[in-house]
């Protein structure tokens, strides 16, 4: 089973949960010292040496590249794939591949990263893939040219709406590639969470996040279940390109996602994206 970002948050208790129920599990993480830490606290709660950690950056596709052969050289099997990552408010850059950066990371990264790992769930099915992606997709809008920083306002969480659109456009359209090789694809909304994704906007937004958030929003451990009743619920099995709620429930995602000529359009372009990499 492979996770990433599991430092922090909801990862990590996503890892914790695979790791208590006898996995091998491995966490892609982006900081070394936070993924150590995360490491040992997995190993210790969970009674489960079998918990591994390695470096992938997902705003960068060499990065990416290198942690997928290493997967590929190092496993045999791999059945659950849980794409968590997730940042929001995120300065206005261009990463080194041309990319916006919370495009970069959010989706591009993600989506190049299932790809590369594509053949080995194939060849270990029944296998499921999980994007976390939010409610807030039902804000996003479609526009290519945002991959590449244009035309995009930085107002709040635009970005990361956008970003999350994609996620559950894509896994849509992937999962109807994978019918009949035993490979599922699903997106899910964790829940309003109180989590680190906050981390880049300014001081005052991130104190009334903070206040709203103790009263109404979820813990990292509670923003978990749904990610993980989609990772290996018996009720999942066969369950494919669909959009699931914070509290497990199989809900419509925004009208954008379920446009079958627009999946395959956003899904075409990303394939054309990631190969020039």
């Amino acid at each position: 089973m492979t996770r990433h970002d599991v430092t922090e948050g909801i990862g990590k208790f996503i890892a914790l949960d695979f790791a208590r129920r006898g996995a091998r599990v491995i966490m892609a993480c982006r900081s070394e010292a936070r993924g150590s830490v995360a490491l040992q606290e997995i190993r210790k709660r969970s009674g489960n040496a079998d918990v591994h950690l390695r470096l992938v950056d997902t705003s960068s596709l060499a990065s990416v590249r290198a942690f997928a052969e290493g997967v590929l050289r190092e496993e045999k099997e791999l059945h659950i794939l849980v794409n968590n990552a997730g940042a929001s408010g995120l300065p206005r850059d261009i990463t080194s591949d041309g990319l916006e950066v919370s495009f970069a990371t959010n989706h591009v990264g993600p989506f190049l990263l299932t790809n590369l790992l594509l053949d080995l769930l194939k060849q270990s099915e029944p296998a499921r893939i999980v994007n976390v992606s939010s409610v807030n997709h039902w804000r996003g809008m479609v526009d290519f040219s945002h991959f590449k920083g244009k035309n995009l306002g930085y107002t709040m969480d635009s970005v990361y709406n956008h970003t999350k659109l994609h996620n559950v456009i894509c896994t849509n359209e992937l999962a109807r590639r994978l019918q009949g090789t035993g490979v599922t694809a699903n997106s899910v909304h964790p829940g309003l969470v109180m989590t680190e994704v906050m981390r880049h906007y300014n001081f005052m937004v991130r104190f009334l996040f903070n206040m709203i958030g103790i009263f109404f929003f979820k813990s990292s451990e509670e923003g978990a279940v749904s990610t993980i009743y989609c990772a290996v619920a018996v009720e999942m099995e066969g369950i494919t390109g669909k959009y699931f709620d914070s509290d497990c429930s199989l809900v419509l995602p925004a009208p954008l996602a379920r446009d079958p000529a627009l999946a395959v359009k956003v899904f075409e372009f990303c394939e054309r994206l990631t190969s020039k990499f």
